[in-house]
């Protein structure tokens, strides 16, 4: 066998072929995003970005989205009917959507989100859209238990006894408009509460009128067993 020098290249036997690896796939290294990219960026964010990575957030429930719709920032601009720059925005967390803007993204991705309770993990949802309002339109304020007071009365006939409170009863059965009302004062609030249970939502015209009927129908109930007692 010939030697080699050490400057001259080993040669293979004559005859044997060279065998020379597969080229695999070219893999581009992972670059950090470079300084003049965040130049726009404050000293808190940069700050914020090389202590990552973190759950992604609004910013990145806004990327997942886009990954899901297969859009580019100016596509997903384009379907929420907003410039680049405010999905830009979104994305490295300087300013947030709205919620009515999150719930279209969410709609757009096939999504749909949910909330749960911390220290239980039971689901919770919106206080329904068909609560009962006041005689003016108005909702009433989100943090009071409502309670059926019976019929509804016009303020100035509800400490009286006349033939027109009467009939305004009437009106008010006949068209299943129930009173209702909520306590103000937070002692009669909690009473009420150990009393009755702590409801879950603001219940429907239809269900207190429900209600006030089922008390009429005890009520008069127990006039006919007394009648019959004293029958009797």
């Amino acid at each position: 066998m010939r030697e080699t020098s050490g400057d001259e290249p080993a040669r293979e036997p004559a005859g044997e072929p060279v065998h020379e690896p597969e080229a695999g796939p070219v893999l581009e290294p992972v670059l950090e995003p470079a300084w003049d990219a965040m130049v726009n960026w404050s000293e808190a964010e940069r700050e914020w970005w090389f202590m990552g990575p973190f759950a992604g957030q609004v910013p990145g429930l806004v990327r997942r989205i886009r990954r899901i719709l297969d859009v580019s920032q100016r596509g997903l601009a384009g379907l929420l009917g907003v410039s680049q720059s405010v999905v830009a925005r979104w994305e490295t967390g300087r300013t947030s959507p709205r919620v009515a803007v999150v719930q279209q993204m969410l709609q757009l991705a096939g999504l749909r989100v949910g909330f749960t309770d911390a220290e239980t993990g039971q689901q919770v949802v919106p206080m329904r859209a068909d609560g009962a309002r006041t005689h003016a339109g108005s909702r009433f304020p989100a943090h009071v238990d409502l309670r059926a007071r019976g019929w509804w009365l016009p303020r100035r006939l509800r400490a009286m006894t006349s033939i027109e409170a009467w009939q305004w009863l009437d009106r008010s059965r006949a068209a299943r408009d129930p009173a209702v009302g909520f306590c103000l004062s937070p002692h009669d609030k909690r009473r009420e509460r150990e009393r009755w249970g702590v409801p879950d939502d603001h219940p429907a015209v239809h269900q207190f009128a429900a209600e006030v009927e089922w008390r009429e129908e005890q009520l008069e109930r127990r006039r006919q067993e007394i009648k019959r007692r004293r029958a009797g």
